[in-house]
């Protein structure tokens, strides 16, 4: 199901995990959410630290990165770890004089580099502009890329795709939604997953407060 989070919301497959990203939460929420699936799946207890071992350190990274959620794939597959995530930031750009940046998709994608791969096994990035349904335009990068490790010096190669979807109304900042996964050989197939997923995000108005109640006479 959609769930809903600062103004937007996103469906990822009912086989994911979602859960809270707060630093003072998150771990408890994990514990609670293995326990269910382990009840509802119990062959998963086997792999159960394994698994959450994953999870805590992706919403570490995530929370790190200042994203607002995160939903993960955690799965064993013909006894082969597939692992997979998405996380949805608010983020904005300035010059390194301050100045804001565009935030329209072609101005986007015009401050974006691709990366040709000089040789097999190489990093790659590609640029282009996507369509999401009931939300417009946006920009996007998809490759395999070498990605920092937060608080480390090391680096992790990736598939990646980022996808940068402007406010509604214009505004100073877009909805950066990114989707990596460590699983090299499968990297088309994850691209298919991430447009999916990342096509599913919609813009949601907030809701106004309810009126409060007039007193009894």
């Amino acid at each position: 199901m959609p769930v809903e989070r600062e103004g937007f919301s996103l469906t990822v497959p009912m086989t994911w995990w979602e859960f809270d990203l707060h630093p003072a939460s998150r771990d408890e929420s994990i514990r609670k959410l293995m326990a269910q699936r382990v009840q509802e799946n119990p062959a998963i207890g086997e792999h159960r630290d394994v698994l959450a071992k994953f999870l805590r350190r992706a919403a570490r990274e995530a929370y790190d990165s200042g994203a607002v959620y995160i939903g993960c794939m955690a799965q064993n597959f013909g006894g082969m770890p597939l692992t997979a995530s998405v996380t949805v930031s608010l983020v904005g750009a300035r010059t390194p004089e301050g100045q804001l940046l565009a935030t329209d998709p072609a101005s986007i994608v015009a401050g974006l580099r691709e990366k040709p791969a000089r040789r097999e096994g190489d990093a790659w990035r590609k640029v282009t502009t996507v369509e999401i349904p009931e939300t417009g335009a946006a920009a996007r990068t998809y490759g395999i890329e070498d990605i920092e490790i937060p608080g480390d010096s090391k680096t992790v190669r990736t598939v990646l795709m980022q996808t940068f979807i402007p406010l509604p109304g214009g505004g100073d900042r877009v909805a950066l939604v990114a989707c990596s996964s460590p699983i090299l050989d499968l990297a088309d197939s994850f691209f298919d997953v991430f447009d999916a997923v990342t096509s599913t995000f919609r813009y949601r108005e907030p809701q106004a407060a309810p009126a409060p109640s007039s007193p009894v006479s």
